[in-house]
């Protein structure tokens, strides 16, 4: 009998540990939202550093990236049309053009009438050697006005040193603003300045400002005022104009020709 009730104890027994261990031992459902949070792969979307941004998160971000990446613009070119005013800004200097119109245009007295600025030479011994080349493929743009060295050189006009200057094609060389400021007097290859001239100074009409010399490139066996006569633009750049050939420009000549460039000096 004992041993009966044991065969049978055993047997209940093993059917109980098979269906717990059946229980116990089964996956847990697909469903099961506490296994799906913690065990399901993240999709490839999310895990992968290349995947493009969805639009909606684009648009999100845009405000954004725009302020951060957004170039200073200038005041006056608004940043939508910064493309078109780049491709239509013009390639002219803003010179006046070398035309009688434009001379007509200026103050008579600026370019008429001018005092000769060499002391001593009657206009009759001037040459027009403004279309004269020059090394470098230059033109002259100008008239060499032969004296001894150390003659006087005065003021062609009344007017304003705008600056005193050494180069190495001019030499000592001054700088004068015309009437208005509409046209600049340059006087190069000078020996050396009038005593005390300075920049900012006023001038009359036949001031002395230098002494005619050969200094820059000029030879050393011809001393001579090499001098010009150019029209100012909107900057007023005393280095940069619009050439006038000085010749017949003085009292008593007639009107020469005209002659575009850019000064290099």
């Amino acid at each position: 009998m004992r041993s009966l009730m044991l065969v049978l104890i055993g047997a209940v027994c093993g059917v109980l540990g098979s269906f717990a261990l059946g229980v116990w031992s089964r996956p847990a459902p697909a469903t099961d939202p506490c296994v799906d949070a913690r065990i399901a792969p993240l999709p490839p979307a999310a895990v992968s550093v290349d995947a493009p941004v969805p639009a909606a998160t684009q648009a999100a971000l845009a405000p954004v990236a725009i302020a951060a990446s957004e170039p200073v613009e200038s005041a006056s070119v608004p940043p939508s049309s910064a493309s078109v005013a780049l491709a239509s800004v013009p390639t002219s200097t803003g010179l006046p053009p070398d035309t009688p119109e434009a001379i007509a245009a200026l103050p008579p007295a600026s370019v008429s009438d001018l005092l000769l600025p060499v002391q001593g030479v009657d206009p009759s011994d001037l040459a027009d050697t403004f279309t004269q080349a020059r090394s470098g493929g230059r033109v002259h743009d100008a008239i060499d006005i032969m004296a001894p060295r150390g003659t006087p050189v005065l003021a062609t006009n009344d007017g304003q040193v705008v600056k005193l200057f050494t180069s190495v094609r001019g030499g000592l060389t001054v700088y004068e603003f015309g009437p208005q400021n509409r046209v600049v007097y340059y006087y190069a290859h000078l020996d050396r300045y009038a005593p005390g001239l300075a920049e900012g100074q006023r001038l009359h009409r036949g001031d002395l400002i230098g002494f005619v010399g050969s200094t820059g490139d000029a030879s050393a066996d011809a001393p001579h005022l090499h001098f010009e006569i150019e029209m100012l633009g909107p900057k007023q750049e005393w280095w940069h104009g619009t050439s006038i050939n000085p010749y017949g420009r003085f009292a008593g000549q007639r009107v020469g020709d005209v002659g575009n460039r850019e000064a290099s000096r």
